[in-house]
């Protein structure tokens, strides 16, 4: 089979079949989707197996602001340290993705409840508009247990409606959530490779509720190759020991989190040094300001989660070899430009367990 070893990456899908789909030796240079025929209902998991690694990178300039006008030849991959050829590469914009929309319902998010509501609305409509077949979504909301409110759609008026109709309670089962979101709902035929598969958790990392632990969520989550998203609902002022969880989940998968509240008071002088019964704040809770910094720093974190999901370059590589003694094997992606950051998921799983 030529002098290297093809790579199966391993993933787990969830099919209405209990069959196990056969492997692919020579597969076409755009693989299928992840079965032969994509999932109608909930089910067990079964393996499937693909031979190529795909990559999504998100590079940033020193600003934050989008770089979108790379090629090919400006990136290089590293595969446990080995440079790799690339097997394919696309800059376009709005590639298709299938996001899971991870909605905290805990007693912990009812602070801000309304300001996260709306904000979990507005992502809804901009990733899943419901006037283009290539985008789609599911909602899944998480307290004392995960629940899928909404199963995969290409229609964004479902999750809508269930959103407003969510209350907080209870406490958080972040991880089962995410495991649920890997392994039980109705998959889109041609996942993972396109459409990609997103997770936005809108939370704020906090977790004691799951079965799941989460070293298994984020093991799951890159198996099935996931990029997650986290819009924290940690207010302006407020500690969260479990914020580095959240951080782990998005930066191990090549995605990022963005901290709407923690930017109220960015643009006001003099709040510190202000006198008041209830601390220090110039934005008093209740008045016009506040209310308009809040939905500002809802805006920008919206922005940036659907800007960055939509402006990914893909990059689809077969490592020269695989050693079946590592399990999780390191990816490193660069780009030959200074000051420039590069996102990309940290490594995947080319066997099973």
């Amino acid at each position: 089979m030529c002098s290297r070893v093809l790579l199966s990456v391993l993933f787990a899908s969830v099919l209405s079949a209990q069959s196990q789909a056969p492997a692919k030796t020579n597969p076409p240079p755009a693989p299928a989707a992840s079965s032969e025929n994509p999932a109608q209902t909930q089910g067990p998991s079964i393996k499937v197996l693909v031979n190529e690694v795909i990559v999504p990178v998100t590079v940033t300039d020193d600003k934050g602001r989008f770089v979108t006008d790379l090629d090919q030849k400006d990136f290089r991959v590293f595969d446990e340290g080995k440079e790799q050829r690339i097997q394919f590469f696309t800059r376009e914009r709005s590639q298709p993705v299938v996001v899971g929309f991870l909605m905290d319902v805990s007693n912990a998010s009812r602070l801000h409840w309304k300001n996260y509501q709306d904000a979990a609305i507005e992502l809804v409509q901009n990733l899943v508009p419901g006037d283009n077949p290539k985008f789609s979504g599911y909602l899944i909301s998480y307290s004392n247990d995960a629940e899928l409110q909404v199963n995969t759609t290409t229609d964004p008026e479902p999750m809508v409606q269930k959103l407003e109709k969510l209350k907080p309670s209870g406490g958080a089962a972040l991880y089962d959530a995410i495991y649920m979101a890997c392994t039980s709902r109705k998959l889109i035929n041609g996942e993972p490779i396109e459409p990609r598969r997103i997770l936005v958790i809108i939370g704020d990392g906090h977790d004691n509720a799951s079965k799941k632990t989460l070293d298994e969520a984020l093991e799951i989550a890159q198996r099935n190759l996931v990029t997650i998203y986290g819009v924290s609902t940690v207010a302006f002022g407020f500690n969260n020991e479990d914020e580095k969880n959240l951080i782990r989940l998005a930066e191990e998968t090549g995605g990022r989190v963005e901290y709407p509240l923690q930017g109220v008071y960015a643009d006001v002088s003099g709040y510190l040094s202000t006198p008041s019964d209830d601390g220090n704040y110039a934005l008093k809770v209740g008045t016009g300001a506040y209310a308009a910094a809040l939905a500002n720093g809802m805006y920008k974190s919206v922005e940036a989660v659907a800007g960055e999901v939509t402006t990914q370059y893909i990059i689809r590589y077969i490592p020269d070899s695989v050693s079946d003694k590592k399990q999780f094997r390191n990816i490193n992606v660069t780009v030959s430009l200074g000051s420039v950051k590069v996102r990309a998921r940290k490594g995947y799983y080319p066997f099973s367990p």
